[in-house]
């Protein structure tokens, strides 16, 4: 992207979660098209184009778009989409996928790594009810989430700040997983196939979820249906190392086939 997204700015995505939702089919428009006019925006929305335009002004602020005469283009790789806006899609889905998932983690003393990400960030919501469980996380948003529930162990790795994703990545953050074991790696991600594993757009973040991966006694991706057979930039891990995969039912079934026929355990929630 052009430049980062910023904390700071959460609040300008939509005062509304109808308006973040809005928000987020514009980039998904953009990147689908390349360039958008605004009588299309229009039709697809059935929003005003003065309320359009106030839309495009914030995403153009931060650099996720370019104003165009009459519309937008793509500024850069629209590929990743702000942690603010991913938190409005497909909901209803990752609140099954997260509470299915919290299901295969023992209730006995166990330790779970977390990557960022929306969905995961919902198991550990679905996870809070949980005792003697031990959670390591790069994630800003994970541990904090965490952190309010004194039964549970939070161990935060170090690392530079992914302003995007809210997840801390490089030497550091790799160090802290290496020195652990863990039972259960938890997974998110931005493309999950048979042929390219399981992939995310930014490599240093790959790399960082390696490290949580390989130390790990099972792992466990959670993707929502339209992550399912999407390849993005970097791989995190192969579709070997991963026991179970919690999706939803739009994924294509048979992206998730080839899954199976690779013994990836598909649970659709």
């Amino acid at each position: 992207m052009a430049s980062a997204y910023s904390t700071s700015t959460v609040a300008e995505f939509g005062g509304s979660p109808k308006r973040s939702r809005r928000m987020a089919g514009i980039l998904d428009t953009i990147a689908e098209r390349g360039e958008v006019s605004l009588a299309d925006l229009e039709e697809l929305f059935g929003s005003s184009a003065a309320t359009l335009r106030r839309d495009l002004t914030v995403l153009s602020d931060q650099g996720l778009i370019t104003r165009t005469h009459g519309g937008a283009k793509a500024a850069g790789s629209l590929a990743e989409m702000p942690v603010a806006l991913r938190d409005t899609r497909f909901q209803d889905a990752k609140r099954r996928i997260a509470r299915a998932a919290a299901a295969h983690i023992p209730r006995e003393r166990h330790a779970i790594a977390l990557s960022g990400g929306t969905t995961t960030a919902g198991v550990a919501r679905e996870l809070t009810g949980h005792s003697d469980l031990t959670i390591v996380t790069n994630s800003l948003s994970i541990a904090s989430l965490a952190a309010a529930y004194p039964r549970l162990r939070v161990v935060m790795t170090g690392g530079l700040l992914r302003p995007q994703s809210l997840e801390l990545v490089g030497v550091l953050a790799e160090g802290t997983f290496n020195a652990i074991n863990v039972g259960t790696a938890i997974l998110g991600a931005d493309g999950f196939s048979a042929k390219a594993g399981v992939t995310t757009h930014d490599e240093t973040e790959a790399r960082t979820n390696h490290a949580m991966v390989a130390k790990a006694q099972r792992t466990i991706v959670v993707a929502d249906g339209s992550k399912i057979g999407r390849v993005a930039l970097a791989q995190m891990t192969e579709t070997e190392t991963v026991s179970m995969l919690i999706t939803d039912d739009s994924a294509d079934p048979e992206e998730l086939d080839r899954l199976r026929e690779l013994g990836v355990t598909v649970v659709i929630a």
